[in-house]
Order: structure tokens, then C-alpha cells, then sequence
């Protein structure tokens, strides 16, 4: 599951970020409501979690162009502006549920997975790519029938790398997406993590699934469907 962060408070937007990314989410972070609109509007998310007081556009400004560019993305409002029109108007314009800051952070996890069995209960959670199949909602992965078992963060690589099946990503989007860090040219965790994975998903199968493209980055390659 990917989710937008929009929140312009500092530390609790990092806070946010780091206990999704733990619980196995990818994760967006935007301070602001225009780039907030922009990610929106070019790439995938399952959810957005909104703040209200945004500055510039506010999160209502967010929520009427989300729905004037008919972006159905579910969004969760998340505001101390308890009990005001603002939050009513939200709701109003789609948004499907809201959490007044200070929160309970079990509660917003709890939140997102009512979320995601209401989602899914609507649509297959089983995606394969040739012979892989994972399922987004129990985090099961077979291969060729065969179960692989992944920790969280092999996961989340591998969903994002399914996400963009037959197309390249480079090392910094796999950063951004999946750790949600900047470039760092130091550092070799994408090639760790994809070692990991390449020996779970494509050791003891004939045909590898991911590919190195030298010089750009990776690409899972296979025929996608929902199942």
C-alpha cells in the first residue's frame, strides 16, 4: 500500500513517516498542499493522509482539485480542527474518514487496515507476474507455488517493483518510494536489499524476474494480471 503523507509540521510529519515505513508501507511526503496536488495527480497512491492547515493551498484546496481532476484516492483527514465546518466540508468532498490531532498512533494504523479491508474486500489483493503471486492484503508470496517468506522492508521493495512491472526505476526512486530518503550516493542499501531479494524471488527458478538495467537500475519483468 502507498501512502501520501501531507503534513507541514516537522516533527510529526517524520514521526508519520517513519512509523508507516516500519509498519511496512511505501510512503510520499509532502509539506505542502501544491506538492501535494502535483504527486497526486502524476503518480499511484492508495491513500492520503491530510492535514487541513496547510500553507499555501490549504488541505480543502487539496480535496476540491483532487476531485475536480477526478482523482478517487481515499483520503483521511488528519486536523486539529475538530468540530469546525472545515472538517465537515472535507468529508463533504470525499474524504472518507478523519483522526483530530493529538492521535493515538495504534489508532491511525488501525484506521488504515479498516481502509485497506474495505478496499480490498472490493477488488482482487492478488496480483502475479508470471509465476509470482502477491497478495497486498496478507502479505503472502508464492513462486511457482512455492511460498516465499520476505521481512517488511523486502516487501515493500518487491510491492513497489510489481507496482512498476516491465518498467525501469532508478536506485533514487526505489530510495524515495521505498525508504523514503534523498539520493545519497554513498550508500549501497538498494543493492543490499535487492541482493536479498533476487536470492528469494529468483534463485532455484529458470527465468530470473528481476533484471539490472547498468547504469539506470531495475526492472521486474513478466506478464502482470490481477488474480
Amino acid at each position: 500500500m502507498k501512502i501520501l503523507v501531507v503534513e507541514d509540521e516537522q516533527k510529526l510529519a517524520g514521526f508519520m513517516v517513519q512509523g508507516l515505513v516500519q509498519a511496512g508501507y511505501l510512503v510520499q511526503l509532502s509539506n505542502n498542499g501544491a506538492e501535494a496536488l502535483t504527486k497526486a495527480t502524476s503518480e499511484t497512491f492508495d491513500l492520503i493522509l491530510l492535514d487541513l492547515m496547510l500553507p499555501g493551498m490549504t488541505g480543502i484546496d487539496v480535496l476540491k482539485n483532487l476531485r475536480t481532476y477526478k482523482i478517487s484516492i481515499p483520503v483521511i483527514i488528519i486536523s486539529a480542527l475538530g468540530g469546525t465546518s472545515q472538517i465537515v466540508e472535507g468529508l463533504d468532498l470525499g474524504a472518507v474518514d478523519y483522526i483530530r490531532k493529538p492521535f493515538e498512533w495504534e489508532e491511525l494504523l488501525a484506521r488504515i487496515r479498516i481502509l485497506q479491508r474495505k478496499v480490498f474486500s472490493s477488488e482482487s489483493t492478488r496480483i502475479g507476474v508470471n509465476d509470482l503471486v502477491i497478495d497486498l492484503m496478507s502479505r503472502q508470496i508464492t513462486r511457482n507455488g512455492k511460498q516465499i517468506v520476505l521481512t517488511g522492508k523486502e516487501f515493500a521493495l518487491l510491492e513497489y517493483l510489481v507496482r512498476n512491472t516491465n518498467r525501469v526505476v532508478s536506485k533514487n526512486q526505489i530510495l524515495e518510494n521505498v525508504w523514503n530518503m534523498d539520493f545519497d550516493p554513498e550508500s549501497n542499501i538498494v543493492e543490499v536489499y535487492m541482493y536479498q531479494l533476487r536470492g528469494k524471488i529468483d534463485k532455484g527458478f529458470e527465468q530470473p524476474l528481476i533484471e539490472t538495467v547498468i547504469g539506470i537500475g531495475y526492472k521486474l519483468k513478466g506478464t502482470k494480471s490481477s488474480l
